[in-house]
C-alpha cells in the first residue's frame, strides 16, 4: 500500500462509516439531542444482533452489564461485566463524541497501529428503560455490523423488542445472528462482579 492511498484511507474512512451509519438506520428519527447525563450509568444488555453470529455463538453469551461512566469532553468510560462461572470477565473502553448527537468513535489509541475503526450511534432511548446501539466497525476482512438491545432493568415490553427486531431487519441480520443471553440458571452472586 502506497503512502498516498494510505493517506486517502485515513482521511476518507471516517465519512465513509458516518454515512453508512445515518444509511443504515434507516426507518429510525435522527436524534436531534442526546442527554449524556441521563445516558450514563448500568445497561443490561438483554440481546445482540451481530453479522458474524451464527446459532453455536448463542452458548457463549452470558449475562452481562455494560456501565457508561461520563468523563471530560463528553466522553464515555464504558466497563463491560460478563459472568463466566465463578468468574467476571470485563474489557473496557473510550467512546469520543462525533458531531451528531449521540454518535460516538471507539478510541483505539491503546490497540496499536491498524486496529479497527468502530462507529456507534445509540439509536433510539428513553434513558430510564431502554436504548438501542447499533455498532459499525471496519476491519481488514470484513464490515461487521452490530445491534445491541440495552435496558436499565430485565423487563422490556413487546414494543420495544418488536423496535430491537426492526432495527436488525434493517441491518439486513437474520435470526440466526441474534443472541440473548440465557438467565435460566442466573442467580445473582456478589463474590463475582
Amino acid at each position: 500500500m502506497g503512502p498516498w492511498w494510505a493517506l486517502w484511507l485515513i482521511l476518507t474512512l471516517p465519512q465513509i462509516l458516518e454515512s453508512q451509519i445515518s444509511a443504515m438506520s434507516q426507518g429510525f428519527p435522527q436524534m436531534t439531542s442526546f442527554q449524556s447525563d441521563q445516558f450514563q450509568g448500568e445497561w443490561f444488555v438483554l440481546g445482540l444482533a451481530d453479522n458474524t453470529f451464527r446459532r453455536e455463538h448463542r452458548a457463549l453469551l452470558n449475562f452481562f452489564t455494560t456501565l457508561f461512566e461520563l468523563k471530560e469532553k463528553s466522553q464515555f468510560q464504558v466497563t463491560n461485566s460478563m459472568t463466566r462461572g465463578k468468574h467476571c470477565n470485563t474489557w473496557s473502553y473510550t467512546l469520543i463524541p462525533a458531531t451528531k448527537p449521540g454518535q460516538f468513535t471507539r478510541d483505539n489509541r491503546g490497540s496499536g497501529p491498524g486496529a479497527d475503526r468502530e462507529n456507534i450511534q445509540i439509536i433510539e432511548t428513553d434513558y430510564i428503560t431502554f436504548a438501542l446501539v447499533l455498532s459499525l466497525r471496519q476491519t481488514s476482512s470484513q464490515n461487521i455490523t452490530r445491534v445491541s438491545l440495552l435496558g436499565r432493568n430485565w423487563r422490556l415490553s413487546h414494543k420495544t423488542i418488536d423496535k430491537f427486531i426492526c432495527l436488525t431487519r434493517t441491518q439486513n441480520l437474520t435470526k440466526d445472528n441474534f443472541l440473548f443471553p440465557d438467565l435460566s440458571d442466573w442467580l445473582p452472586d456478589p463474590q463475582v462482579c
